[in-house]
C-alpha cells in the first residue's frame, strides 16, 4: 500500500513488516527517507521477526551476527546474539535451558542439542561384565562364559536319604500264603481289636526285665513247645512237616506301656530277645509238604521256615508276625522285614541259616518333638492303638536286628512311606503293650531266649 494525505499525524510510522537483507541492517540509518516519511530513520533488527520460525523465513545466505549498534536517537538496536529461533552447533545447555524458557514456541524435539542430549556420560566406559565375558587365552577374543552348574544344582549329598517308595513288593520269591489266608486275617482282626494297654504290673514289669516270659501256641498247632530245663527263660519248640503258618505269642509283654514307657525323663526301654535255629531232629532237609504255597527254588532245602517279630494282641494265630495291624517281622526265608504288610515286604537281611541265633528288638525313647506328661503315664492307647492324648510321635521307636550276637540291621518305625500303598503302624508305636511273636511253619526246630545273662548280644542295657 502506499501512504496519501489523509495521514495527518506527526506519529512516526510503523515499523515495517516487510523482510530485509541481513546486509543492509547495518546500513539503515544512513539511509535517505522518501518524501512521504518522517524525517526520523528507523531500522529493523536483524534476522527475521521473533513470531516466525526458521523454516518459514529462511536467510539467502548465512546469517552473520554482529554486534549491538549504538543507539542513534530513536533507533531500536537488536539484543545481542542470535534471533531465538536460531541455534548453532556451539550452543550449549544452558542456553537451550534459556531459550526454551524465554520462548513458547521453542520445541527441543526440532532442535538436538548435540552437547547435553548425546553426550557420553563422564568417566571412561565401563568394563565388560566378568559374569558373561572372560578373556580368551590369545588375549583378542572374548567368549561366552559357561553356566556355573556347580553352583546351581545343590549338593545332594547334604540332603537325607530318598525314601523308599519303590522298595516294597507284592510277592515273596521265597513263599506266599494264600489270598485266602490273608483275607481271614483281616476279618480275625477286625473282630478283635487292639487291647489298651493294662494297668501298671510290678510282677509284669519285673518279668519282662529279667526274661520270667512264657510262650503259647494255638489249639491247632501241628508241633510242640516247652519250658526248657534249667533256669527260666528259655523255650524250646518244633513244628512238624507241612505245617501251617503259626504265631506263637508271649506273656507277659515284653514292653509294658505303663511301667516302661519313655514318658518318665531320662528313660530308654529296650525289648529284646532272641532265636537259635536248631536243626530238627532225624532231617535231612526241609520235607517237600503239602502246602500249597511252597516255592520251587533250589535253596528249599536249606530254607528255614521261622520268622521273629514283636506284635500288640492279640493277634491271629494262624498268620506270621508283621502280615497285619499291630505287628512286625523279619521272615527266615526270604530275609525281609514285614510291618504290618501282607505283600512281599522290603528287602532287609540274607535268609536265615540253621544253626544261627538271630534277635530283634525294639528300643522306646522321647523324641525332641515330645509332649510328655508329668506323671509319666502311658496314655490310653484303647482300642485303636492312639497316642494317649500325647503329642504326635512323641515317642520314637528303633527296630534292630542281631545275627550271632551282632547289629546286622536296623529301621525307624515312623521311616518315610508311601501314603497310599504302606499301612499305618498302629499298636507298635509304644503307646500298646507289645509281646514277642515267634512264626513257624513247615518243619523247623528252635530255642528261644529271653534271659538277659544268655543272650549272645550284649548291647545296650534294657533301660538306658
Amino acid at each position: 500500500m502506499c501512504f496519501g494525505s489523509k495521514d495527518k499525524s506527526n506519529d512516526p510510522a510503523p515499523k515495517p513488516a516487510q523482510f530485509q537483507p541481513p546486509q543492509q541492517a547495518s546500513s539503515s540509518s544512513s539511509s535517505k527517507p522518501t518524501a512521504s516519511m518522517p524525517q526520523q530513520q528507523y531500522a529493523p533488527p536483524a534476522g527475521p521477526p521473533p513470531s516466525h520460525a526458521q523454516g518459514e523465513y529462511a536467510y539467502q545466505q548465512q546469517p552473520q551476527f554482529h554486534q549491538a549498534q549504538p543507539d542513534h536517537g530513536d533507533g531500536y538496536a537488536p539484543p545481542p546474539g542470535p534471533p531465538p529461533s536460531h541455534r548453532t552447533h556451539d550452543t550449549g545447555a544452558a542456553a537451550d535451558r534459556l531459550l526454551s524458557k524465554n520462548n513458547p514456541f521453542f520445541n527441543t524435539s526440532d532442535h538436538p542439542s548435540s552437547s547435553s542430549d548425546f553426550a557420553p556420560p563422564p568417566g571412561p566406559p565401563p568394563p565388560p561384565s566378568s559374569s558373561m565375558y572372560t578373556q580368551g587365552q590369545s588375549g583378542d577374543k572374548k567368549q561366552q562364559q559357561q553356566h556355573d552348574w556347580q553352583t546351581a544344582v545343590p549338593d545332594t549329598s547334604l540332603l537325607p536319604p530318598p525314601p523308599s517308595f519303590f522298595t516294597g513288593y507284592d510277592r515273596s520269591p521265597a513263599n506266599n500264603a494264600t489270598e485266602e489266608e490273608c483275607e481271614a486275617g483281616e476279618r480275625w482282626c477286625a473282630q478283635y481289636p487292639l487291647y489298651p494297654a493294662m494297668p501298671y504290673s510290678e510282677a509284669a514289669a519285673a518279668a519282662a526285665l529279667h526274661g520270667n516270659v512264657a510262650v503259647y501256641a494255638p489249639p491247632d498247632f501241628r508241633g510242640a513247645v516247652a519250658q526248657a530245663a534249667g533256669p527260666a527263660g528259655v523255650w524250646r519248640g518244633r513244628s512238624e512237616a507241612g505245617a501251617g503258618d503259626t504265631c506263637l505269642a508271649t506273656y507277659p509283654p515284653l514292653y509294658h506301656a505303663a511301667a516302661h514307657t519313655p514318658r518318665v525323663p531320662g528313660r530308654r526301654f529296650t525289648a529284646y530277645y532272641e532265636v537259635r535255629i536248631l536243626e530238627p531232629p532225624g532231617s535231612s532237609g526241609n520235607s517237600s509238604g503239602s502246602r500249597s504255597r511252597r516255592s520251587t527254588r533250589k535253596e528249599d532245602e536249606e530254607e528255614v521256615g521261622l520268622a521273629i517279630g514283636f506284635v500288640a494282641p492279640p493277634y491271629p494265630g494262624f498268620r506270621l508276625p508283621g502280615w497285619h495291624r499291630g505287628s512286625l517281622g523279619v521272615h527266615g526265608d526270604d530275609g525281609r522285614r514285614y510291618v504290618n504288610d501282607r505283600w512281599g515286604g522290603r528287602d532287609f537281611a540274607r535268609p536265615f541259616r540253621r544253626g544261627e541265633t538271630v534277635g530283634l528288638g525294639m528300643e522306646f525313647f522321647l523324641t525332641n518333638a515330645s509332649n510328655t506328661n508329668a506323671d509319666g503315664g502311658a496314655g490310653g492307647g484303647g482300642g485303636g492303638g492312639g497316642n494317649g492324648g500325647g503329642g504326635a510321635h512323641d515317642i520314637g521307636v528303633e527296630v534292630f536286628f542281631t545275627r550271632d550276637g551282632r547289629e546286622a540291621g536296623r529301621w525307624d518305625l515312623h521311616e518315610e512311606t508311601d501314603r497310599v500303598q504302606d499301612l499305618p503302624v498302629t499298636g507298635l508305636e509304644g503307646y500298646n503293650d507289645v509281646c514277642a511273636a515267634v512264626g513257624v511253619f513247615d518243619k523247623v526246630a528252635f530255642e528261644v531266649v529271653f534271659a538277659p545273662e544268655r543272650w549272645l548280644w550284649k548291647g545296650n542295657d534294657r533301660q538306658g
